[in-house]
């Protein structure tokens, strides 16, 4: 039996992780931790029983301590409350599956209480990369990454660890605009930045998706996960979802994962690595598919990977500015305040008037993130 926390277990990677539970009957849950959403948090505390229950807001997590009261299990609230379900003593591995730079110091903390680490807050690394490594390393604790193309990779490099990466290609599937130029992107709206071709997930990671923000903070993180430089990682949109991504090695051999777009798999293998186990759905039928097609990604209209690849480049505290820029600017996309095209300018009127720290320590990755939400607040 194998036990676990979820950090973020109401949103789309926890739901699925706790579907994956239910499929696989000897993964126990230790804690759950959610925002706000306490009526489907209660729903998964009655059916999964974990013995602690983190709510982000202490008024939500004051009402579900009253809506559980028949049931003898903790809640906790607030930053202290998500520190407690990552370092939980029953919990082998912990799936960081909350969205922002909230979930840095939870990660850190399950580090260093010896947790291995199921990934999928891509925030951690980008903007914390340079901490998060080195103290995984040294509590020899293992970082298993949830993002499908990061997953790919790595069972791509499963048995070949002797053997030069010479580069990635981190697979795209260019979102719900591909093909589209920037004169047609003025006026889109909400519904449409959300309806992505291939792939159920997230309202912040839908839109990251339209921008090719997500393909760069995945650039940045696979330069973490594998390490790598950011001259050996390729981007290659590949619009039927079904390469989630490739290594090329020396001699020039490429090895592939594929497979049907379905963020359980990844989830699957993260919790049982090195073991692979019966996933039930779909699978890839060759014959059907007929033909995988593959595109450069078009950087004059989607500044989103652009972007990103300068603030990798620059390095040090650019990465937070470029992730809280965003963060704070497609928040306020889907409020409806500002237009999809504004998203670049925010984040790029953000990293030219940063003032960048060489190399940030947690606290001043913090710092620089409230620094970027002022900023944003004052202008727009």
């Amino acid at each position: 039996m194998k036990t676990i926390s979820i950090l973020g277990s109401t949103g789309s990677i926890g739901t699925q992780t706790l579907e994956v539970v239910e499929e696989q009957k000897d993964l126990q849950v230790a804690a759950l931790a959610a925002g706000s959403n306490i009526a489907l948090l209660e729903r998964q505390i009655r059916k999964f029983h974990p013995s602690l229950a983190a709510v982000w807001d202490e008024k939500k997590a004051k009402e579900l301590r009253e809506n559980i009261k028949d049931l003898k299990l903790k809640v906790v609230s607030g930053m202290e409350g998500l520190l407690e379900a990552a370092t939980i003593p029953e919990a082998e591995i912990v799936v960081t599956a909350i969205v922002g730079m909230i979930g840095i110091r939870p990660t850190i903390a399950a580090i260093k209480a010896g947790k291995d680490i199921a990934l999928a807050n891509k925030e951690t690394l980008v903007t914390a990369g340079h901490l998060i490594m080195p103290l995984a390393k040294k509590n020899k604790v293992k970082i298993l990454p949830v993002d499908s193309e990061h997953s790919a990779v790595f069972q791509a490099l499963n048995g070949e660890k002797k053997n030069k990466i010479h580069k990635i290609l981190l697979t795209a599937s260019g979102g719900p605009f591909r093909g589209k130029k920037r004169k047609e992107l003025e006026a889109v709206g909400i519904e449409d930045a959300l309806r992505h071709p291939n792939w159920s997930m997230g309202h912040k990671i839908t839109i990251d998706s339209a921008t090719l923000v997500n393909k760069g903070l995945e650039v940045m993180e696979a330069r973490w996960l594998f390490d790598v430089e950011l001259d050996q990682i390729q981007v290659v949109v590949q619009p039927q979802s079904v390469i989630h991504s490739m290594v090329e090695f020396e001699d020039g051999g490429i090895i592939a994962q594929l497979g049907t777009p379905d963020m359980k798999l990844p989830i699957q293998y993260a919790l049982f690595y090195p073991e692979r186990r019966f996933l039930s759905g779909k699978r890839l039928d060759f014959a059907k598919l007929g033909q995988i097609t593959f595109e450069e990604p078009d950087e004059q209209t989607f500044l989103g990977l652009p972007l990103a690849i300068e603030a990798a480049q620059k390095g040090g505290s650019m990465p937070t500015v470029f992730n809280a820029a965003n963060e704070r600017a497609v928040s306020k996309f889907l409020e409806r305040k500002i237009s999809f095209l504004q998203i670049y300018d925010i984040i790029s009127k953000c990293m030219a008037v940063h003032c960048m720290i060489e190399n940030p320590d947690l606290d001043q990755i913090l710092e620089t993130e409230q620094q970027v939400y002022d900023y944003i607040e004052s202008r727009w």
